[in-house]
């Protein structure tokens, strides 16, 4: 509260600065401040959470947060400025969302009911050739994208290799995206939860700067969500379940952008509307400092050759002397 106080008194003393400078936006500023008062609105949770009709449980770590699908969705549409989709399970955040300083991530939540996905083919797939299906089909995506008016999106490779742990039936693996000419690039961390009916989507979203952060705290994030008795792995039926048409190689490359492709989009997102704010906060003390710090600087060199004549005078009177 005390920084958005202290936003709200910029904003009201300096209003008349923005039409001095071109480098700082008063916009934006004003964006900062509706969006930080949304998520003050917003009804974090911890603990144990159910998520779907008794499909799963988030057990959320400590430290962390849980933030329900309906709030979610204001999270991503109207925070961050991404397009209408439908509700997801919810989102676990690593800390409570700040428009200044940002989040480490936040993990979107999804369930694909396609079908139960067997992992035979988990030993035997060859991530190299993967990864270039993975480039190809992001090369293809991309065009489609800038056709309906969205930035192109590269894929540069594997942020983290794929992994997949057989005994839990968890299968994660990290893409480096490029978004048009961001500097930053995107960081896709992919979780599948493997069950008796399909699958738990669980997407990391954050810039590749916090990758090392994303890595450290990887296992938590693993351990958090898991499917309630009668939907787990074990808990299929090859009489009546439905079967996917597509294994473990299939999860990975099947529609990178046609599934996770919004979420991609996502994680730019959300550094465009946060690096300009901060840059914008930015800019404005640096504005102020020059107006202020340089005003004192130019009334002192004023003063200084004030003075000058009067010495001078002071030394043509010694010499007539």
């Amino acid at each position: 509260m005390k920084k958005l106080f202290m936003l709200v008194c910029l904003l009201s003393a300096f209003s008349q600065i923005k039409a001095q400078e071109d480098s700082f936006s008063m916009e934006s500023l004003q964006l900062l401040m509706r969006s930080d008062s949304i998520l003050n609105t917003f009804h974090y949770k911890t603990g144990k959470i159910i998520i779907g009709n008794n499909l799963a449980t988030v057990n959320v770590p400590q430290g962390c947060l849980y933030l329900g699908p309906e709030e979610s969705k204001v999270l991503m549409e109207e925070i961050y400025g991404n397009p209408p989709s439908a509700l997801t399970l919810g989102m676990l955040l690593s800390d409570t969302p700040n428009m200044i300083t940002g989040m480490r991530w936040l993990v979107d939540i999804n369930y694909n009911n396609e079908g139960h996905v067997e992992d035979d083919d988990a030993k035997d797939i060859n991530y190299d050739d993967l990864l270039k299906q993975l480039k190809e089909e992001a090369e293809a995506s991309s065009k489609e994208r800038v056709e309906q008016g969205f930035e192109k999106v590269s894929m540069l490779g594997w942020a983290s290799t794929p992994f997949y742990d057989e005994k839990n039936k968890k299968l994660h693996w990290a893409k480096e995206l490029a978004f048009g000419t961001d500097e930053e690039h995107t960081l896709n961390y992919n979780i599948r939860v493997l069950g008796r009916e399909g699958f738990i989507e669980m997407n990391i979203i954050t810039g590749m700067s916090m990758l090392p952060e994303v890595k450290k705290d990887i296992n938590i994030i693993l351990a958090s969500t898991n499917f309630n008795n009668g939907q787990t792995y074990a808990d299929f039926n090859e009489d009546t379940d439905k079967l996917a048409e597509y294994g473990i190689g299939g999860l990975i490359v099947g529609g990178i952008l046609a599934k996770t492709g919004i979420l991609a989009k996502i994680g730019i997102f959300l550094l465009k509307i946060i690096k300009p704010l901060i840059f914008g906060i930015i800019a404005l003390f640096a504005f102020l400092g020059k107006k202020f710090f340089g005003r004192k600087k130019e009334e002192e060199e004023t003063a200084a050759i004030e003075e000058a004549p009067e010495a001078e005078n002071t030394d043509e009177s010694k010499s007539a002397e």
